[in-house]
């Protein structure tokens, strides 16, 4: 099917700094840029026809200028170019939506020429049983595509009425905030965080033991450790995701023998009112560092006041970054889940019986990455490690997954030290 939309603006403007800070990544990773693709599978509601979703579709891609916006790669630097019309080819399929999400987020975005969305219908008889959607992170992050989601949601079950609600502001009214005189001050105060820190890399020591291809990322699927975080977010009166984080920086230190981690999370920086419901790329790399050569429970009452400043640091120029002498320590952490699932006290017992269902798996490998090594944290509580196997080989990751399920199963009393180092 074609798809047309209209829409009643259309213009050009500088990238916004969320959209910088994945052009980076991608010129970095280009030509496995595919890496960065992701996409959202939605169960249509009631019956509905193709024609029906497709009225939908165009309404959302008006909706959300996001969704309209191509690059102009003809400049010294990239604009983006957002268009007040086009036509969105929509691919009608019969096949199991987890396949066609696979095939659609399967090939790099030809960023120039290609919209940001690519959407397929998939028909069950007569009627639309899902939308497929995947994303060019040029256009959006994740919380911006759940926004998108919902909102098509919306156009399917109620039509135009949700156009009566006031849209966000586009990717162009964020890019010029940020070039004026609000933004250049709120990107000072973020540079100041990073500014004076050593310039680092972490994982700077090849090993021996490289792959081919050289990235490769292996997951862990765990109930004993989605448990143990809970458990011991529960005792310290803090999030899952800190805790993760400061495990995570623990054995990054122990492994790299630096008695000082600096890790850059994944921020998504959709703090101001303005931006909640914005689709766009708002994400991006905040500043976290932490002294780790202490015990664990001492090392979390740090780590949350130094995960607030990684927060506050992460709005910011990449432009800045790149002219400056800021840390560079190759070493992300990324948790993707839509909701921390919180705190949440668990007999011992309880996680023991559920050691025995850890199983790891190696789901990608590739021959480029914009860094050295990335966790990422998804799901009911998977985690990964992708890393470039001549500086952590598939072993290190290995063992870099099982022991933080150890380390934090054994403090949440369910198990001995790990020996780590």
């Amino acid at each position: 099917m074609i798809v047309d939309f209209t829409a009643p603006d259309r213009g050009t403007a500088p990238l916004t700094w969320g959209q910088g800070a994945i052009w980076d990544a991608i010129g970095k990773t280009a030509p496995d840029d595919h890496y960065f693709n992701f996409g959202r599978i939605l169960e249509v509601p009631g019956t509905r026809t193709a024609d029906q979703i497709a009225t939908a579709l165009a309404a959302l891609v008006a909706r959300h200028g996001a969704l309209r916006t191509r690059l102009d790669l003809q400049g010294p630097k990239p604009l983006q170019r957002l268009a007040d019309r086009g036509r969105l080819p929509v691919l009608l399929t019969d096949e199991d939506p987890g396949a066609v999400l696979a095939a659609l987020t399967a090939d790099r975005y030809d960023y120039g020429e290609e919209w940001p969305l690519r959407v397929a219908l998939v028909t069950r008889g007569p009627r639309i049983s899902h939308v497929v959607l995947a994303f060019c992170h040029m256009a959006t992050d994740g919380l911006g595509s759940e926004v998108a989601v919902r909102d098509l949601r919306m156009l399917i079950l109620r039509g135009s009425s949700l156009q009566a609600a006031p849209p966000a502001p586009s990717p162009l009214d964020l890019a010029h905030w940020q070039a004026g005189p609000d933004g250049r001050r709120t990107a000072r105060r973020a540079a100041e965080l990073w500014e004076g820190f050593p310039r680092r890399t972490m994982f700077d020591r090849p090993e021996e033991g490289r792959a081919q291809p050289p990235v490769w990322r292996a997951q862990l699927t765990s109930p004993a450790l989605g448990l143990a975080v809970r458990a011991v977010a529960a005792r310290h009166r803090t999030s899952t995701s800190t805790v993760l984080l400061a495990a995570t920086a623990a054995l990054v230190g122990r492994h790299t023998g630096r008695a000082t981690c600096a890790i850059l999370p994944i921020v998504n920086n959709r703090f101001r009112r303005d931006t909640t419901r914005i689709v766009s790329t708002l994400s991006q790399e905040g500043l976290f560092t932490l002294d780790v050569d202490r015990d664990f429970g001492a090392l979390l009452r740090e780590a949350e006041p130094a995960t607030l400043r990684a927060y506050r640091s992460a709005f910011h120029d990449p432009l800045d970054r790149a002219a400056g002498d800021w840390v560079q320590p190759r070493c992300c952490f990324n948790d993707m889940r839509f909701a921390d699932p919180g705190p949440a006290p668990c007999p011992p017992g309880d996680i023991v019986e559920a050691l025995p269902r850890t199983r790891l798996s190696w789901p990608l490998s590739q021959e480029k990455l914009n860094c050295r090594f990335c966790v990422h944290v998804s799901g009911s509580l998977e985690v990964s490690v992708t890393a470039d196997t001549r500086y952590l080989p598939r072993p290190g990751m290995e063992r870099m997954l099982h022991d933080l399920e150890a380390l934090l199963v054994a403090e949440a009393g369910a198990g001995p030290q790990p020996p780590l180092g």
